[in-house]
């Protein structure tokens, strides 16, 4: 089968300039605007893994503490049928774990310092099928916590900014109060600090005590768990989980529940780093735009000095839709290898990146991420198809567009225009 000689004159064009200075100067545009869209791509693709990186970074840590479904009674009170509701939750085929909890806010204090906390009562032998937390001081913290003991085990960060350690005293202070003759007096209990745990998440670390469930019961005054923790297979589908678990509970039980997942609990945080990536996709793809559309002012020039070619072709029988043909190859060849060599290189960063990132810090001698600063103190990065299929398709088709105009305008040469000074 013969070649078609659009493809072959396309080709020798994108690869042409070493005759004459003016067509060497026209390949130098050409391979400067290939390489604007590869660099463009390879940006993109970097900077779309190291926020995802970030994203699953933080995702983690969060989930380390946080269960990726809860659910409650929807009047705040003791869960009704607590057996039978974590029967019915375990049926459930993508459910690996079920933990009941108490949770309210309290306040922490030790002499003067005082902190506000979210005081989570949970069942120690049930908590490490829910978070991974939870899972590794099973063997360690949580077995210190009996009921009745009144022990407590806080996050790093609460237990240093109050300055105590494991066998210090710490009060917990419920702010909800007993009615007396004097007012409405809260409820205080001295209890003793078991153990502390650094999740890696300053929100948790500063400001979560975990006590056992019948000990928070008493202290927040209510007849048993508030709330069910679960954790299922697959976190991405943490939402269709939750509104099956919703119907699956409204047909058992009847109405009176509130089923809410990880998503929805973090629902702005998560927003936002959405809305981040979203716009640093659109400036960066206006970057791979403008290198793009060099190819505009390559073409253009391609097409000025092969004039005498194009009115040959077109007196050796060639149609203005083959001529157009030509330059669309040419400038569809400097896209695709554009685009080609960015996918290459982007991929091949992002991949990389954990190692790349460190070496480069040690050559300058400085830290792009200081751990007292940033929440995570490595440069993650987690490529994703979802990401780099598209900054591929969006650059050639940017690519495709912005030889359209110049083909179009070869197609247009008068043969006997072009050849009168020839």
């Amino acid at each position: 089968m013969q070649t078609p000689y659009e493809l072959i004159l396309g080709w020798r064009y994108t690869r042409a300039g070493r005759a004459t200075r003016r067509n060497g100067f026209i390949s130098f545009i050409s391979l400067i605007s290939m390489l604007g869209i590869a660099l463009g791509v390879a940006a993109l693709i970097v900077v779309l893994s190291v926020m995802n990186g970030f994203q699953k970074e933080v995702r983690d840590r969060m989930l380390g503490v946080l269960s990726h479904i809860e659910v409650s009674a929807a009047d705040g009170q003791a869960l009704q049928r607590l057996p039978e509701l974590i029967e019915r939750l375990r049926a459930h085929p993508q459910v690996l774990g079920v933990a009941p909890f108490v949770g309210a806010q309290a306040l922490v204090a030790r002499g003067s310092d005082m902190k506000g906390a979210l005081v989570r009562g949970i069942d120690p032998a049930m908590e490490p099928e829910v978070t991974e937390i939870a899972a590794a001081l099973s063997q360690t913290v949580l077995p210190r916590l009996s009921a009745g003991s009144f022990g407590v085990v806080l996050g790093g960060e609460l237990a240093r900014s109050l300055r105590v350690g494991v066998g210090d005293s710490v009060t917990v202070i419920a702010p909800s109060g007993q009615v007396t003759p004097a007012g409405v007096v809260p409820r205080v209990r001295r209890m003793t600090v078991v153990g502390t745990f650094d999740s890696g998440h300053p929100e948790f670390d500063a400001g979560l005590a975990l006590l056992h469930q019948d000990d928070a019961a008493r202290l927040f005054r209510v007849e048993g768990p508030t709330g069910v923790r679960v954790k299922i297979r697959d976190l991405q589908a943490a939402r269709a989980v939750a509104a099956e678990l919703d119907r699956d509970l409204l047909a058992a039980f009847g109405p009176g529940w509130v089923v809410s997942d990880w998503t929805s609990q973090n629902r702005t945080w998560f927003a936002a780093v959405q809305l981040e990536k979203r716009m640093m996709f659109i400036i960066l793809t206006l970057i791979v735009a403008v290198a793009a559309f060099n190819l505009v002012a390559t073409l253009v020039m391609t097409v000025t000095d092969k004039r005498a070619d194009i009115a040959i072709l077109r007196t050796l029988g060639a149609s203005p839709s083959s001529v157009m043909g030509v330059f669309m190859v040419q400038g569809a060849l400097v896209g695709l290898i554009g685009t080609g060599l960015g996918l290459l290189l982007g991929v091949g960063l992002a991949f990389h990146i954990d190692t790349l990132v460190p070496a480069l810090e040690r050559f300058l001698g400085s830290s792009f991420m200081p751990q007292d600063i940033y929440l995570i103190s490595r440069m993650p990065s987690d490529p994703q198809r979802s990401d780099i299929v598209p900054v591929g398709v969006i650059a050639l088709v940017l690519a495709f567009v912005a030889t359209i105009y110049p083909s179009w305008r070869a197609s247009r040469v008068n043969p006997a225009e072009a050849l009168r000074y020839e």
